[in-house]
């Protein structure tokens, strides 16, 4: 029987798009204010700082992904460098943290819905919006890389147009209830570290949650025409999209604002719009945030499902979810993932907020991990195959240094994750979901080697029988 393979049906733009979604994330759009609140100026040095990290990440990630071709996700370099068991943890843990994103960003669908049309109860338009995501991930892969490329462009021509607007009212002086619009803004209420260098360390929290899922561009390599030109392309891109998309509005908002004068319960868009007189900005910025989570979600729906199917693959998952339709999506495991993320819609009424942002946190958590076993695995990689890393194109710079920057950095963030009393729960909730994991890899193994061993004495008995006879 032929082997089934997903469709590469994923083009540069589709790519290109994708990586840029990846990056630009609600923690921007609805986080920043909270930021800015927290670090003042000094948050700039944060973007930038994690910025950096996440670009080594990828640059290890696409190393990796590139030195096999056959490489459909992080589970297939994982297992071979890391061994089974990482595997196992690894892609069961990724799937996880996209399942909670996608359960927070539907109640996200349905809040900023009721801007709208309050009378609609919450749970409606996240239902709504799962099926219709399903149905267009059920088609065809180049539909779910269409609807990512029109989700990533909208926040793209938000994100521009603050800038411009933002930079044409610094340029003529504009008066808001704050003062003149300026560039002085940025250092003199208080300087660049206003808060000192508590607010600027705690301001990591929210800095690493908008970067969460720029690695989505990694997983579409196995869907993607000419990976070899276009993965390194999309992640070459990411200190450009970080200067402009991170940097570049931050600095235009507190520009038009000082820092000390941001509301950090809005969203600073919409403050900007408000202030150049746009009375529609916050239906303007419930719009693009409302697509924000909706592309979200649609990643969340295609990477949860890709994991599942690779799993399966791997035989760490039902055989079923290695299955594909004649559409060469994995059906099985979309409905699988569908059905999990379901739960968040049915259970809408009878959560109370708090829960999703211990969800959030916990999947904050997996994500550090899933980009540190991502950079153990490429030292492993580079010490063990350097016949192999001699001849990629795509090398990771400053190696084994990067490595252990980028792992130090981690752990920093923990740190951090640690301090803050919002999110210190998740460090004690997460290792129970590590523990369930390394239970069920060693029951399951378990019961392998056994049922191994019972057909070894199976057939030992019958060539026993068969020589007596």
């Amino acid at each position: 029987m032929q082997q089934q393979q997903l469709e590469r049906g994923l083009k540069n733009r589709h790519v290109q798009l994708i990586a840029i979604g990846g990056a630009i994330g609600t923690g921007l759009f609805l986080g920043a204010g909270k930021s800015i609140h927290l670090a003042g100026p000094s948050i700039l040095f944060a973007y930038l700082i994690t910025g950096i990290i996440c670009f080594l990440i990828m640059r290890a990630l696409g190393e990796l992904l590139l030195s096999n071709l056959n490489y459909h996700s992080f589970v297939d370099f994982v297992k071979e460098y890391l061994g089974d068991m990482a595997a196992f943890i690894t892609g069961w843990t990724y799937w996880f943290c996209w399942i909670s994103i996608a359960m927070a960003d539907l109640t996200a669908v349905g809040i900023y819905t009721e801007y709208w049309f309050p009378a609609i109860p919450q749970w409606m338009p996240g239902l709504i919006a799962l099926v219709i995501l399903l149905c267009m991930n059920l088609a065809t892969v180049k539909l779910f890389g269409e609807m990512e490329f029109w989700f990533a462009l909208i926040k793209v021509i938000a994100i521009i147009s603050l800038i411009i607007v933002g930079v044409v009212m610094i340029i003529k002086g504009f008066s808001t209830h704050s003062g003149a619009a300026s560039f002085t803004n940025l250092w003199s209420h208080g300087g660049m570290f206003p808060n000192g260098i508590n607010g600027f360390i705690l301001s990591f929290q929210m800095v690493v949650f908008a970067f969460v899922g720029i690695e989505l561009v990694g997983l579409t390599a196995g869907e993607t025409e000419n990976p070899e030109k276009v993965i390194p392309k999309a992640i070459n891109n990411i200190p450009i999209r970080v200067l402009i998309f991170y940097i570049g509005a931050l600095i235009v908002i507190m520009g038009v604002y000082p820092w000390n004068a941001i509301d950090p319960s809005k969203s600073p868009f919409v403050q900007v719009f408000v202030a150049v007189g746009v009375a529609a900005a916050a239906g303007i910025i419930n719009f693009v945030v409302l697509t924000s989570a909706a592309s979200a979600c649609n990643s969340a729906i295609f990477s949860t499902s890709r994991m599942v199917y690779s799993l399966a693959k791997e035989k760490d998952a039902p055989e079923k979810f290695a299955k594909l339709s004649k559409n060469k999506v994995p059906s099985n495991a979309l409905f699988f993932s569908s059905a999990v993320i379901l739960i968040s819609v049915i259970l809408n009424y009878f959560i109370p907020e708090g829960v999703f942002t211990l969800v959030t946190s916990v999947s904050t958590v997996c994500f550090i991990f899933i980009w540190g076993i991502t950079v153990i695995a490429h030292l492993k990689y580079r010490k063990t195959r350097p016949e192999l890393a001699k001849m990629n194109k795509f090398k990771m710079p400053l190696y084994p240094f990067a490595n252990y920057l980028i792992l130090a950095f981690l752990a920093f963030v923990l740190v951090v994750l640690a301090i803050a009393e919002d999110t210190r729960v998740a460090l004690f909730v997460t290792p129970v979901w590590f523990i369930m994991l390394i239970a069920i890899y060693k029951t399951r193994k378990a019961k392998m080697n056994q049922t191994d061993q019972t057909i070894e004495e199976t057939l030992e008995e019958n060539s026993g029988s068969t020589v007596n006879n």
